[in-house]
């Protein structure tokens, strides 16, 4: 049985009569991780949404394995920590709302700090912490619940290259110790290629314009420069360059 199967989805927007996702339909097994490359506007953030149950389908369903859909998290662009709690207590957060904080999970809270290199920070705020810092605190956030899958939408989007570099490698990490599955949000080909499993292109109006695998055995860094990993990268910019041309003789036969 799939982790996730999504079939024949569509949302429609009334404020703007828009309809994304025309049909969407894919399947996830339980060890693929799954990352959603596309323009901006063409809904990833919403496939997001619904995923995680924050939206509904205009058509279509989604099919979550039902010992995986009550353990998801989701992190989100901007790390959105309370100002006025330290690292250990934004990381609590989640345990606090839902009346589940205890000894054991302040000893897991500490550990997943821990483990994402912020021992030495656990009684910093977020003013005090690096961008890439917040962001750590925000993924241990995300894991403190310990759910099976984690939807991220473009957490590394405002980081510096070396620190979002670290980050990925950090996601891979935690992916083969705890056994997670994410849904990755991201602009960036290079990331999505390293990172995903599987890479869903969709286009100007979320249809699926590309899914496939992606397999390379080790990965780190390096990968990113070999020529098939740059095989896979170009591609891909080749098939976004498809899709603008598309769009902008679109446009341009438009009657006005």
């Amino acid at each position: 049985m799939p982790s996730i199967e999504v079939q024949q989805l569509e949302k429609s927007f009334s404020s703007n009569a828009q309809t994304l996702f025309a049909g969407l339909s894919f399947a996830l097994a339980s060890n693929e991780c799954l990352c959603l490359l596309g323009p901006s506007g063409c809904g990833k953030t919403t496939l997001l949404r619904l995923l995680m149950g924050l939206e509904r389908p205009s058509s279509g369903t989604i099919s979550i394995n039902p010992a995986l859909n009550e353990k998801m998290s989701y992190v989100f662009q901007e790390p959105r920590l309370v100002p006025w709690r330290n690292c250990l207590e934004n990381v609590l957060l989640p345990l606090e709302l839902t009346a589940q904080k205890s000894a054991a999970a302040c000893t897991r809270a500490v550990e997943l700090l821990q483990e994402i290199g912020l021992a030495d920070r656990l009684e910093h705020f977020p003013d005090q912490l690096s961008g890439g810092m917040q962001m750590r605190v925000a993924l241990a956030r995300a894991l403190i619940t310990q759910p099976k899958i984690v939807l991220l939408d473009e957490p590394f989007a405002a980081l510096d290259e070396r620190t979002r570099f670290h980050m990925q490698d950090l996601l891979l990490d935690l992916k083969a110790r705890l056994q997670l599955q994410y849904i990755f949000v991201t602009h960036s080909i290079s990331e999505a290629a390293y990172i995903g499993d599987r890479i869903l292109l969709l286009d100007n109006t979320g249809a699926a314009r590309d899914f496939r695998s992606i397999d390379f055995k080790e990965r780190n860094q390096s990968l990113k420069l070999t020529p098939a990993f740059n095989a896979v990268v170009s591609e891909y910019s080749s098939l976004f360059n498809e899709m603008e041309n598309s769009r902008t003789m679109s446009t341009a036969v438009r009657p006005r």
